[in-house]
């Protein structure tokens, strides 16, 4: 018989104030996204530099390949070292995958030719992905409840803030005036690379989850850690907290196997399953159709110059930012249920209206723009409570796991596809066809709000306990 173990540590940590050592958390893990905003944005834009013949000389086959090879690391990844995070811990996966995605990024400056990039990358991936696991678990467990949704919005938001900063950078590592063509990729990754390596350092100071350290017989440690934290929050404030006196009753589980979680998976929590992978697989058609295509379709369709394509990244990104920086209070006050299934229900409406004006030639080139800016205001919104639904929906044991499968399926289907069929449809050079992949995506996202409302979890102001009870505690009687 495993020890029962009563601890008040949960109601804690959700009653205690914003503080200096919650922004510092955040600032140390959050930032891992804005770094894949800048990583993801600089590769998107070298592609065409990397096929030059004083770079790497790449063909278009070979570019493509690297990118597949970060999508599949990423994908795997997140599965491996989800699991290990579950198993391990919250710090140790968050040191490590940081760790990894530093090494494939350094590298990727020092590629050769084609395969080794292209496994340079796969090494990147895997770093990346199983970062959207350890980082995500962590901030869940340690935010106060009444504001777990606006920090996770605005921390899984930040990524446009990299993507921002990544185009801005490329133009000066672009210009060849400045830099030769054939050092500027390399000194792109490097910049990734040294920013990478002060968030490394910044994270020597974030502590263990210690929801997690409960339930793998480390109660002690939990217990003085917290109690560290609620006499720095006390002399801050000059207050003392309010007690908590619920305990909750938890088995200790060192590591629990395949067994259980499959278990709440595939019975109790099935219809949350379900509520995951449609969220998740909708953003992920969503942003891999329109987003990653925008540049192709102005010039296509709207006759903007191949280089000034780049720039128009910067109002998106800024769409992009400002939606989950300013509704992510609502997800809080108004509820997870009616915000999630509104962004993601308002996104749809308007693709679908701007699939019908870019079928009829209604739209110039800066209305085109505009119109997509608010709409990624409202999908940002919807993309980044897809991550917080699959990270707070399902019990301690296997929340880590669960961000991984969703994100590392969600990609699969929807980030896979996506990118392949709205290529061949701006290949045809017919608006008709492309106006149909956008109605494609618009009802996807119709599709993922109707289910949030019907399955959707009510999880705003309650704790993480509360919001799925812990499998260690369901053999309490």
């Amino acid at each position: 018989m495993a020890p029962v173990i009563y601890t008040s540590i949960p109601g804690r940590l959700d009653r205690l104030p914003w503080s200096v050592f919650h922004l510092k958390l955040v600032l140390a893990l959050g930032i891992t996204w804005v770094l894949d905003g800048l990583e993801v944005t600089l590769v998107g834009t070298m592609g065409a530099v990397l096929q030059r013949p004083d770079t790497l000389g790449l063909s278009g086959e070979e570019i493509g390949a690297a990118a597949s090879a970060y999508v599949t690391g990423a994908v795997v990844g997140a599965l491996f070292f989800g699991y290990l995070t579950d198993r391990l811990g919250r710090k140790r996966m968050f040191f490590l995958t940081l760790a990894i995605y530093l090494t494939g990024v350094l590298w990727s400056a020092f590629a050769w030719n084609g395969w080794s990039f292209a496994l340079f990358r796969l090494l990147t991936g895997l770093g990346i992905g199983g970062e959207y696991a350890a980082i995500n678990s962590a901030i869940d467990e340690w935010m106060p409840a009444r504001l777990r949704g606006r920090v996770d919005l605005i921390v899984n938001g930040s990524f446009w803030i990299g993507a921002a900063l990544g185009a801005g950078v490329t133009l000066v590592l672009f210009d060849w005036a400045l830099i030769p063509a054939g050092l500027g990729w390399r000194f792109g990754f490097a910049f990734g690379a040294a920013l990478g390596l002060v968030i490394l350092g910044m994270r020597r100071y974030v502590p263990e989850s210690p929801r997690w350290m409960i339930i793998h017989g480390k109660a002690g440690e939990a217990e003085r850690l917290v109690a560290e934290i609620e006499r720095q929050v006390e002399r801050k404030t000059g207050r003392a907290l309010p007690l908590v006196t619920t305990d909750l009753a938890l088995d200790c589980h060192p590591a629990l196997g395949f067994r259980p979680i499959l278990g709440a998976v595939t019975g109790q929590y099935r219809r949350r399953g379900f509520l995951g992978l449609m969220l998740m697989t909708a953003q992920a058609f969503f942003y891999n159709s329109v987003f990653f295509t925008y540049s192709l379709v102005l010039v296509r369709f709207y006759g903007v110059e191949a280089e000034k394509a780049g720039l128009c990244v910067f109002p998106l990104a800024l769409g992009n930012w400002m939606g989950p920086l300013l509704l992510g209070y609502f997800f809080d006050a108004v509820g997870r249920r009616r915000m999630i299934a509104g962004t993601f229900t308002a996104a749809g409406l308007l693709l679908g209206a701007n699939s019908w004006a870019f079928a009829c030639g209604l739209l110039s080139a800066r209305e085109q723009i505009l119109l997509w800016t608010v709409v990624f205001f409202l999908a940002s919104a919807a993309a980044s409570s897809a991550y917080l639904t699959v990270s707070e929906i399902f019990p301690l044991e296997i929340r880590a796991l669960a961000i991984a499968f969703f994100y590392a399926v969600g990609t699969g289907l929807g980030g896979s596809v996506a990118p392949w069929l709205f290529g061949r449809l701006i290949e045809a050079g017919a608006r008709s066809d492309l106006s149909l992949g956008y109605l494609i995506a618009a009802v996807l996202m119709l599709v993922a709000g109707v289910t949030e409302w019907i399955f959707g979890v009510d999880a705003e102001n309650q704790g993480l306990e509360t919001v799925a009870q812990p499998l260690s505690a369901a053999k309490q009687s």
